[in-house]
């Protein structure tokens, strides 16, 4: 496939920060928008000269359009499944957002919907394209780690104040942000989840969502492989600034998340034998135990990947692009959650252009969602072991 795509960004509250990335995507051909708030489409049309004609307040609309053939998703949570859905029942290509649906039926539903329109569908999860993420991939991939032993991963953020359909937000049922490096690094799927609920949100909140957590926090095991996966989430109710991270611990090397914004990740390597004279002295001067190895810690500068996109989206990778005073962190910290943002679109666009699945298809999407769907369930229910579903048999049969 050699033609370029017309794509169109539903929902800008969000989805506005794509939007000059697929305008200046040189496999892109024309960029249409919507949002239910024309005071946002006014936003794009000062910005970016979106003619009225470009502007949609309703979906269906787009859906009618035979030029559009491909639709992201970056609506309110409840909706990325149904939307989905339609997208794709329409013939169109589509790619949403994190969660990619609130529940193992509505998971179902989109694998069943993609597998019937033969189109693409692309999670749009960030955190597999950010340059923390490449670079430990790179290490792996070169056998540095040696084998790996442990992962744990996290996403803190304090959610007061957001729209009212975060408030109570079951914090497992959005997970992926911190699961799905562990997850991709290792390259198995996810298999049991069990977990467990801690603290306690205000009781307005709590009954939203049913659900009374501050806290939860998972251990999630994989097919074929003995590593575990260490999963901690909340929304409400903790003094911790925002953050999502991930952690790698291997034979020869081990990968550590900053803990201060200003700071840099740390990487561990244990070097070969030490000199004779570099040992442990228990006390007793006839007992002195040579070590086999030391520990080497060093902060490391994290490479910024842009040479792997195209030359005129590479400067995404550093700057916020549409809304300069947005102080949240994952603009703040250059191109949106760690520079993934024009990696992920260009994932997304070259997939369809290619003809072949992206990197995070629908049956990945349902695993990286699930795990939290079943854990948030099982944190629900004292603790109890929960198997995910086999999303990859059920895109065969559906």
């Amino acid at each position: 496939m050699s033609k370029k795509i017309n794509v169109a960004v539903v929902g800008l509250s969000f989805g506005l920060e794509f939007v000059p990335i697929y305008l200046d995507h040189p496999d892109v051909e024309s960029v249409v928008i919507c949002d239910t708030n024309e005071k946002l489409l006014d936003v794009a049309k000062q910005r970016y000269n979106f003619t009225d004609e470009q502007c949609y307040t309703n979906i269906d609309d787009i859906l009618e359009n035979d030029k559009i053939d491909t639709v992201n998703i970056f609506t309110p949570p409840a909706t990325h499944a149904p939307l989905s859905i339609k997208v794709l029942e329409s013939g169109k290509n589509c790619g949403c957002t994190i969660p990619m649906g609130m529940s193992i039926d509505e998971l179902k539903g989109v694998i069943a919907a993609k597998k019937k329109s033969g189109k693409k569908y692309m999670f749009l999860e960030t955190s597999v394209f950010s340059r923390e993420y490449f670079y430990v991939k790179e290490l792996i991939d070169r056998g540095d780690f040696g084998r790996i032993q442990y992962m744990s991963c996290a996403h803190y953020q304090d959610m007061e104040g957001w729209p009212e359909y975060w408030e109570g937000f079951p914090p497992l049922m959005h997970p992926t942000h911190a699961i799905a490096p562990c997850i991709m690094l290792t390259g198995k799927l996810p298999s049991k989840v069990y977990a467990k609920g801690s603290g306690r949100i205000r009781s307005n909140l709590a009954k939203k969502y049913n659900s009374p957590f501050s806290f939860e926090t998972a251990l999630v095991s994989l097919e074929d492989s003995d590593i575990s996966i260490e999963l901690e989430r909340f929304l409400y109710g903790v003094a911790r600034s925002y953050d999502e991270c991930f952690r790698v611990y291997g034979e020869k090397r081990s990968f550590e998340w900053q803990q201060l914004r200003d700071e840099n990740p740390v990487l561990y390597t244990k070097t070969g034998k030490l000199k004779a004279s570099q040992t442990y002295d228990f006390g007793d001067k006839s007992n002195k135990k040579k070590r086999n190895s030391e520990i080497i810690e060093k902060r490391i500068e994290i490479p910024d990947y842009a040479d792997r996109l195209p030359k005129s989206i590479e400067k995404y990778t550093q700057k916020t692009v549409y809304n300069n005073k947005n102080t949240h962190l994952s603009f703040t910290q250059g191109g949106g959650h760690g520079g993934s943002h024009p990696h992920m679109i260009h994932e997304f666009v070259r997939s369809i252009i290619e003809d072949r699945e992206p990197i995070i298809n629908d049956v990945k999407g349902a695993y990286l969602t699930g795990v939290g769907i079943c854990g948030h369930k099982s944190a629900m229910e004292g603790g109890r072991e929960i198997a995910l579903p086999d999303f990859r048999d059920y895109a065969k049969n559906c």
